[in-house]
């Protein structure tokens, strides 16, 4: 037997023991499939979501949030924040220990102390190690050149920072600051993408890249419930599975406990135009929604460095011609059945404290939108040079979509489809006039969305992707980063939101919203605005 078949073979019995596990050994497995696949386990890399949820299994830091995205302890247990709300003080559980590792004399996980978060932290700042989480902190005060990340004892955690950011208690929710050992690194070196040692509910057995991921039960975890030590599932299993309508099948057929989002291929499928459940499947599978802290939109260029590019930017009456143009809640309805709302506000999701429901900044207003293009020299579109939109595959229905409703005031809508990475690249080299764009929160608070406006952050340096810059706007964003008063801070956001939608630099097409298909033996499973899965309290009978 070649090489190959032994290898083919090996693979089957190794799905197939990790597939039967509950079945064979009387424990609960919780299954769900990674279409995009996990590139690495190590936290100072969680970038997207499917590294972030797995992640969330294996690791922990100082703070966590729960579902209502309030702040709760986690391997801190109190903290406090100086009146000048530059200097954190963190107090440590005295009850946390890594995962059992041969990094580890012995094999066995050794205590967390304030020790390892500073060498958890500076390893995200340190160049060498090229952590796309190392702007975290850029904030923070540095001495000859070093981080102010202190240990005072092992149970006391400090940070300095340079100036006040009321946000940065989220920040460090982020996995980014999962805490890790320094022996681990030592041990693993690189290889530490697939061999994680962390603190988490689950620690890490296998991972056949691409294949499989199995996590197992931590006996050692710190949290309870109720008095229960979690986590309650023996088993994480997570495959990877690359075409959603066999994932789907999978799910249907009970092989998948989860099923994140939705795809047009099963969309009607699934869901009714209204976006409920359809009642074939009601006795079968629950849906958990509710708004994500993602903000579908298109952006213009506004400010572009070369005329070439100023002579595609459309001036700012055409740019709200656009915005008057299309029925977004048309859209919604037909498009992705009713999944989503529509985006009348500013670039603030649904979700967020200071997002404003009551302000609408624009509505389906056709005659509206004719009066601007004639206030812009171009009644119903005369003279008016064809507008180019950039956007990925995905976006074309929406795309096509805009591109008809604004035909019918007079503009000549061209789309041009670009793969993924290149729209992404051009986007952030402030090469497009016209693009399709989403946002979604890192952290829980909208100075995350307003920062894309801010001067300072032009692309390629920062995410202003649109070149917006307004002085009013950039004073008010410092004025809300020194202010630690939330009622004060989202006064100065609402304010910021009203001069960036008034001079239109983007298009908001939707908020969309957290879509969970569960099977119906599975109980304790939450959901977040931040669409963050968190298995520790999941059950599963049956």
């Amino acid at each position: 037997m070649n090489k190959v078949n032994l290898f083919f073979w090996a693979l089957i019995a190794l799905l197939s023991s990790c597939s039967n596990f509950d079945e064979q050994k009387g424990k609960t497995v919780f299954r769900y499939n990674e279409a995009a696949n996990i590139s690495t386990l190590d936290p100072a890399f969680a970038r997207d979501l499917t590294i972030i949820w797995a992640a969330n299994q294996l690791f922990n830091g100082l703070i966590q949030l729960n579902d209502q995205m309030e702040i709760l302890p986690c391997i801190a247990k109190s903290w406090s924040v100086s009146e000048s709300g530059t200097h954190y003080v963190f107090h440590l559980r005295n009850d946390v220990f890594f995962h059992d590792s041969p990094a580890f004399p012995g094999g066995r996980g050794r205590r967390v102390v304030a020790g390892d978060f500073v060498f958890s932290f500076n390893r995200i700042i340190d160049p060498r190690v090229a952590s796309p989480g190392a702007w975290l902190f850029n904030n923070i005060k540095r001495t000859n050149g070093i981080a102010a990340f202190e240990a005072r004892d092992d149970s006391t955690f400090c940070i300095h920072l340079e100036r006040p950011f009321p946000p940065f208690l989220r920040l460090l929710s982020m996995q980014y600051c999962s805490v890790i050992p320094a022996e681990a690194i030592a041990f693993y070196g690189k290889e530490f993408r697939r061999n994680p040692v962390g603190t988490g509910p689950f620690s890490f057995k296998m991972w056949l890249e691409g294949v499989k991921l199995v996590l197992l039960k931590n006996n050692s975890y710190f949290e309870k419930e109720n008095g229960q030590k979690l986590p309650f599932l023996d088993a994480v299993a997570v495959t990877f599975v690359p075409d959603k309508q066999t994932a789907f099948l999978e799910f249907v057929k009970g092989n998948l406990d989860l099923m994140s989002g939705i795809d047009p291929t099963y969309k009607d499928e699934l869901l009714t135009r209204e976006g409920k459940l359809q009642p074939k499947y009601a006795s079968r599978i629950n849906l958990i929604t509710q708004p994500y802290l993602n903000t579908e939109y298109l952006g213009f260029m506004v400010d572009a460095t070369n005329r070439e590019m100023k002579d595609k930017i459309p001036g700012k009456a055409i740019r709200k011609a656009i915005n008057h143009a299309f029925d977004r809640k048309k859209m919604i309805r037909y498009l992705r059945n009713n999944i989503g709302i529509p985006g009348c506000q500013g670039i603030t999701p649904k979700g967020l404290p200071s997002f404003d429901s009551n302000t609408v900044f624009y509505d389906y207003n056709p005659e509206k939108a004719r009066r601007l293009l004639a206030e812009a020299g171009h009644p119903e579109g005369i003279g008016l040079a064809p507008i180019t939109l950039t956007s990925t595959s995905d976006y074309l229905d929406i795309c096509k979509y805009i591109q008809h409703q604004v035909s019918g005031i007079g503009i000549d809508l061209k789309i041009e489809v670009s793969p993924p990475a290149a729209v992404k690249e051009m986007k952030s080299e402030a090469k497009l006039p016209f693009f399709r764009a989403s946002w979604i929160a890192d952290y829980p608070d909208a100075e995350n969305y307003l920062a894309m406006f801010y001067s300072k952050n032009f692309c390629p340096g920062g995410p202003n992707y649109t070149h917006f810059s307004d002085p009013e706007f950039d004073q008010l964003y410092n004025d809300a980063l020194v202010t630690t008063n939330d009622s004060i801070r989202f006064r100065y956001y609402r304010q910021m939101e009203k001069i960036m939608m008034e001079e239109a630099p983007v298009v908001i097409l939707y908020y969309d919203q957290v879509l969970r298909f569960v099977q119906k033996n599975i109980s304790g499973l939450g959901s977040n605005p931040m669409n963050l899965l968190t298995l520790k309290k999941v059950r599963k009978s049956g």
